[in-house]
């Protein structure tokens, strides 16, 4: 059963419990739930996958993505390039906020200059200009040939010119900023999307209801849906197994026999785009742990000792109990630009290891690997076996984990010199990784800098040709090799619990749901 504290109403709302919730709205309430919250409703702040997948429900793009990662028209019905950079958009008639305001080409441009703003920056990155033709036509143009301008809007969301000026919201709070998270626009969402919010809670439950004007009907048979983040696994499983839930993720490796063998239930599992990966402080100039003491992770040496002191193969079979796929790139192989043969981890070699810390000079300095532990699959498991391996070298390393929100909170203030993460590349190609983990974007919270791999990304950028852009993203990952930046792990699985009040499920590529995929019984 679920159990929690009574907390004192918020924002005139009562809290309910998830069994009441359920029990008043009946078989078409669609309840689901995974180990973390979003971060926020607004649609220009914190690139997170769950909350990313949130805002799809509500908001729209463009251009948006499908379930198996191809493109589909979103409120653009269809568009065309004019010259080899500027892109002409025809936009939908007839589409409203759910505050009711007509949605005009204005929207788009007003939200392309607010979305400048924060992490999500990145998905109009190569815009210079933006041209409202008339009311339904608009005009992008990049600074230079960009192949992937679509698969980069596919996180662009459009908001409400009039609602944002109506309450004074353009200014996007930075994450990890005091108030961050309890903006007006955090807060509360006027999107164009499937669903409207109905009730936010931070850290409690999200509920949505259809949008009874939307323009297209996915007969999902949700007549309200309530997510509800629990970080303790045994109590998600717990619940789903006692009828609170209709779906959770992700199920617990060790949990997997027992939900195969309930009846009601069935597991579903596939692979993602998602690689998880350590990080590591190249920029700083001494260690955190031991002020005055120059930051040996500056030595390639010193990285490359601490790649090989890590057995994968282990963890992967004692840790992932074999559900997962070794990776030498912080990229799998559904992301464009990944190289097969650049893929293969360096070899587990633990003498290796101590003979290169001791060419560094640096033998037993104190190191802290930052963990969410509830965020991943074993996510805190897999830093314990890290930890243990690379004090196994010399290494005093120590083990600091904490919910996602407050881990990624310190992650953008760059208090970590050592982490672990996963990356979804958001428009499924090199570009986003190469931009958003080693370049100039809002997750390279080491400070790696490189004017090769920044050229090559550069060259890959406005590169039309398939097979010169492989070639050149060949170069970029041959020189990530040489330097070793990141440390990659593996590609994570999905895998989610669902009962039978659901009668289909469409799991995405990029692993979050998305309520259009749903489809429930009928009651």
């Amino acid at each position: 059963m679920w159990f929690r504290t009574a907390r004192a109403a918020r924002a005139g709302l009562v809290a309910l419990t998830l069994a009441g919730a359920m029990a008043s709205a009946g078989a078409t309430t669609f309840t689901w739930s995974t180990a973390n919250d979003i971060l926020g409703l607004d649609p220009h702040a914190n690139n997170h996958g769950v909350t990313n997948a949130m805002k799809s429900n509500i908001y729209e793009p463009l251009v948006r993505r499908e379930a198996d990662g191809s493109l589909a028209p979103a409120l653009a019905e269809r568009w065309e390039m004019t010259s080899p950079t500027v892109w002409r958009f025809h936009l939908r008639h007839g589409v409203r906020f759910h505050g009711g305001e007509a949605f005009t080409a204005a929207d788009v441009v007003h939200s392309l200059e607010r979305v400048r703003q924060n992490d999500m920056a990145y998905t109009v990155q190569s815009v210079a200009a933006a041209r409202v033709v008339d009311d339904h036509t608009l005009e992008l143009e990049t600074r230079g040939p960009n192949p992937v301008l679509l698969q980069d809007l596919t996180l662009f969301f459009v908001m409400s010119r009039d609602w944002i000026e109506a309450n004074n919201a353009f200014a996007v709070a930075r994450s990890g900023q005091p108030g961050a998270t309890s903006t007006f626009v955090q807060r509360n969402a006027n999107g164009t999307g499937p669903f409207r919010i109905l009730e936010r809670l931070p850290d409690e439950r999200t509920v949505l209801v259809p949008n009874p004007d939307y323009r297209e009907n996915y007969n999902t048979g949700i007549t309200r849906a309530v997510f509800r983040p629990v970080a303790s696994a045994p109590t998600r499983v717990a619940a789903l197994l006692s009828r609170e839930l209709d779906l959770m993720y992700h199920v617990p490796l060790q949990d997997i026999p027992r939900i195969q063998s309930t009846p009601g239930i069935r597991l579903m599992q596939g692979a993602t785009a998602r690689t998880i990966y350590l990080g590591m402080d190249v920029a700083r100039a001494e260690l955190l742990d031991q002020p005055g003491t120059p930051n040996p992770m500056r030595d390639v040496r010193v990285r490359r000792a601490m790649y090989q002191a890590i057995d994968m193969e282990t963890i992967g079979r004692v840790v992932l109990r074999n559900s997962t796929t070794a990776s030498g790139l912080p990229i799998g192989p559904a992301v464009t630009g990944f190289d097969p043969a650049a893929n293969e981890r360096l070899r587990f070699d633990p003498p290796a290891s101590r003979r290169l810390l001791a060419e560094a000079g640096v033998a037993n300095f104190r190191l802290t690997l930052g963990c969410p532990n509830n965020r991943y699959v074993n996510d805190e498991a897999i830093c314990q076996s890290v930890v243990a391996m690379l004090q196994r070298v010399g290494i005093q390393a120590r083990l600091d984990a904490m919910p996602l929100g407050r881990f990624l909170q310190r992650g953008a203030n760059k208090e970590f010199q050592f982490w672990m993460l996963g990356w979804t590349a958001g428009n499924f190609d090199i570009t986003n990784p190469g931009r958003e983990l080693l370049g100039e974007g809002s997750f390279n919270w080491g400070g790696f800098s490189d004017p090769r791999m920044e050229q090559l990304l550069g060259q890959i950028g406005v590169e039309t040709d398939p097979a010169k852009r492989q070639e050149l993203s060949r170069a970029y990952w041959a020189r990530f090799r040489e330097l070793l930046p990141l440390i990659p792990l593996h590609q994570e699985p999905q895998m989610f619990g669902v009962r039978e009040t659901v009668a289909a499920f469409q799991m995405r590529v990029s692993e979050d749901l998305e309520l259009r995929g749903v489809r429930m019984r009928a009651p």
